[in-house]
């Protein structure tokens, strides 16, 4: 049977933005190892699932196709954002 995470993305640690980050993603969890071809030394595998990334509006949206799809999953909650507030003065103190 396969299995699924569903989970939102966080923030992009490299940018400001909060793009995307309200979407809610599927994705497959690995059915068999990664190995290392033995002609070019990339690590791949012959589970084509690992290559699927479905979004969704909603977590809701995320469950129901899950259901629906006989998969099971298991839902990742997003993390807390934390808001640091202070003033640029702070920076000297």
């Amino acid at each position: 049977m396969a299995t699924a995470r569903i989970f939102q993305r966080p923030k992009n640690a490299m940018q400001s933005g909060r793009a995307r980050t309200d979407r809610w993603t599927l994705e497959f969890e690995p059915a068999e190892p990664k190995r290392p071809d033995p002609l070019t030394g990339w690590a791949g595998s012959g589970d084509t699932r690992d290559q699927i990334r479905l979004g969704f509006p909603t977590k809701e949206a995320a469950i129901a196709y899950a259901e629906r799809e006989g998969l099971a999953f298991t839902v990742i909650a997003a993390p807390e954002r934390k808001l640091k507030l202070q003033s640029y003065a702070d920076n000297f103190r």
